[in-house]
């Protein structure tokens, strides 16, 4: 059953279908909130933002029009909204930021020196997302990440396809020259195709 079959029987009374929607999209939109809450230490709440995506998605259904944008545009659109509503909240509250305690887990397979190099180039990647401007940020998860066209993008982020490869292009840019100091060794090219150039 296609996302529109779902939708459309959904609005026709048969809300039980709607727990299979979110069942498709659901770990997609936590790690995109994730990513997204990350750069405020705010990760902890990512679950119960994505709680909150969905019960509005469901509330707003019936406004839901196919014509406009697809099922996951509209909701990857509810859910940046609702992190960019709960950080406002958590910036106007003064509420104090928790550290999520995550440490990355090296795969078993490798050595302990590759684990930990491996584990500190993940934080560092992050860390270097997490500088991004917002929109930036935002861009670079959902194609990175999410893997979504420029234009699935543009919708979410209510943008040209023109300005998300300039935002991708800007971010790109940003992560490489965060990333440089720590990558120039010639021993670290051969990782994830990280290059000293």
């Amino acid at each position: 059953m296609t996302d529109s079959q779902m939708i459309r029987e959904i609005k026709e009374g048969n809300t039980e279908l709607y727990s299979e929607l979110m069942r498709r999209y659901q770990r997609k939109i936590l790690a995109f909130v994730y990513h997204m809450l990350k750069s405020a230490q705010l990760e902890l709440l990512a679950e119960d933002i994505c709680s909150e995506t969905f019960y509005k998605a469901f509330r707003s259904l019936h406004s839901f029009r196919e014509v406009d944008a697809s099922f996951s545009t509209w909701l990857y659109t509810i859910a940046r909204n609702t992190v960019l509503s709960e950080l406002r909240k958590q910036r106007s509250g003064n509420v104090p930021l928790e550290e999520s305690g995550y440490i990355p887990v090296a795969p078993h397979e490798l050595v302990p020196e590759q684990a930990v190099l491996r584990n500190e180039r993940v934080v560092l990647v992050r860390e270097a997302i997490n500088n991004l401007p917002e929109k930036q940020r935002s861009a670079l998860i959902l194609r990175e990440y999410d893997q979504l066209d420029y234009q699935e993008i543009a919708s979410i982020l209510g943008q040209s396809v023109s300005a998300v490869k300039s935002l991708l292009f800007r971010a790109r840019s940003s992560v490489k020259s965060q990333l440089e100091p720590y990558f120039y060794e010639p021993s670290f090219e051969h990782y994830e195709g990280m290059k000293s150039r």
